[in-house]
């Protein structure tokens, strides 16, 4: 059994928001990895794809999640289950952003579903083809 205390939680500051990383493998040695997201308003999150289901759980705010193709409106107390490889993208609400509990298995991978980089793509970002672990999941 692991405790991660909150002040040792690790804070990663994307041109997004911040995510919080409150256990993975790296950190309580965690076999999933649960993070937190707090999303600025109006923030316009990149198209990307995971290679493992993820589940969001919205806590205060909205955003629009497009994924797959389908267009959903989502705000507090709502979960999405985002399956593996599909294409997503989210909105947050332009006046209060959003802040969500995200849990993915250790060692999930993100990448660009189309194999190239958005032109303003932050460092965090995967580049073209390549498949990453990001940072809060690690």
């Amino acid at each position: 059994m692991s405790v991660v205390l909150g002040a040792g939680s690790r804070r990663i500051e994307t041109p997004n928001g911040v995510m919080t990383t409150l256990a993975s493998p790296t950190q309580g040695s965690a076999g999933q990895a649960v993070w937190r997201v707090d999303a600025n308003p109006g923030m316009v999150g990149p198209v990307h794809a995971f290679d493992a289901e993820l589940v969001w759980t919205w806590l205060d705010g909205s955003a629009v999640v497009e994924l797959g193709g389908e267009r959903y409106e989502v705000g507090a107390g709502d979960t999405m289950v985002f399956p593996a490889d599909v294409s997503r993208q989210m909105v947050a609400d332009a006046e209060r952003g959003f802040v969500s509990i995200v849990v993915a298995p250790a060692g999930a991978q993100v990448y660009n579903p189309g194999g190239m980089s958005e032109p303003d793509a932050c460092d965090l970002a995967p580049k073209d083809a390549e498949r990453l672990v990001p940072p809060w999941v690690a």
